[in-house]
């Protein structure tokens, strides 16, 4: 598994190397845009009659695109990481509030109009490893390990077409697509730690196969000056078995400029993957912070 997730990193490390030395010559056929966003929270009470806890929090995002077009080719890669902990005085762990490590990457060939004939490739993991928290006997706080780097790792690809308008609005349509689902078999051989599978990977197995149809949506707009909203929905449907179930993964990023460095972040993401939980997951990170652009 780790091998597989090294080796994507290789390729994405070279891709980025030979854009730069292809940029000497040809300019105009790469373009690189990044933008890292820290964001940090802290609240402290002292003789606060209707309550409170001191708790301290940061959040860190990279969103990186390196995009290669010329003639009938266009390559689109993305990189974003998310990383970000809270820990109140009271709270015997540190927590996170955010683990994200994900690649995106698309290369095109014109096909007709606004059209291409396409193959992607998405992998998505984990950086530290997550935990259940929970009450001992005693009523302290105590915790589980459930998932860790590569636990789950998702490696996701397939040809289809892709609708491009302009790197503000991209539709692809893949609808034979390969998604291997990896776990480390710690997971999956440990009583308490699953219920029949793990991440839909059986017992005393590290990985699951499924085909499918996927599809995935990028929609940006400036909702007003300094005021832009990014839209990320991806949907996946095994033919294998449960083809009624759709896997949906929306992120909306609405990004308020107060200047060059400073912003006000919005981040939400909601997932529905039944083989991971049996409901609705969702997130939200709201702040000011630090705003660099790259």
């Amino acid at each position: 598994m780790k091998k597989i997730f090294y080796s994507i990193i290789a390729f994405s490390c070279l891709a980025s190397l030979q854009a730069q030395e292809v940029a000497k010559d040809t300019v105009s056929y790469w373009k690189s845009k990044g933008n890292a966003t820290l964001l940090f929270n802290q609240s402290n009470f002292s003789n606060w009659t209707v309550g409170g806890e001191n708790n301290m929090s940061g959040n860190f995002g990279l969103n990186y695109g390196l995009d290669y077009e010329k003639d009938n080719w266009t390559w689109d890669n993305k990189l974003m990481i998310s990383y970000g902990l809270v820990k109140t005085k009271n709270a015997s762990f540190e927590k996170k509030t955010d683990d994200r490590f994900e690649i995106n990457s698309v290369l095109g060939k014109k096909a007709a109009g606004d059209w291409s004939y396409s193959a992607f490739l998405n992998f998505r993991t984990q950086i530290t490893k997550g935990y259940v928290y929970g009450k001992d006997a005693n009523g302290a706080e105590i915790r589980t390990e459930s998932t860790d780097f590569l636990s789950p790792g998702y490696l996701t690809f397939g040809p289809g077409m892709l609708y491009k308008k302009d790197d503000n609005l991209k539709v692809n349509l893949a609808p034979a697509t390969s998604k291997l689902t990896f776990v480390d078999d710690f997971y999956t051989s440990q009583p308490g730690y699953i219920d029949g599978s793990y991440f839909g990977v059986d017992a005393n197995k590290n990985m699951r196969y499924e085909m499918g149809f996927y599809s995935s949506f990028y929609y940006k707009l400036n909702i007003m000056a300094n005021v832009s909203a990014e839209n990320i929905l991806n949907l996946y449907t095994n033919y294998l078995e449960e083809t009624q179930n759709v896997d949906v993964d929306y992120s909306l990023n609405i990004v308020m400029k107060i200047n060059r460095y400073l912003s006000t972040n919005l981040s939400f993401q909601a997932i529905y993957d039944d083989n991971a939980f049996r409901g609705l997951q969702t997130r939200q990170v709201f702040g000011v912070g630090v705003n660099y652009g790259f």
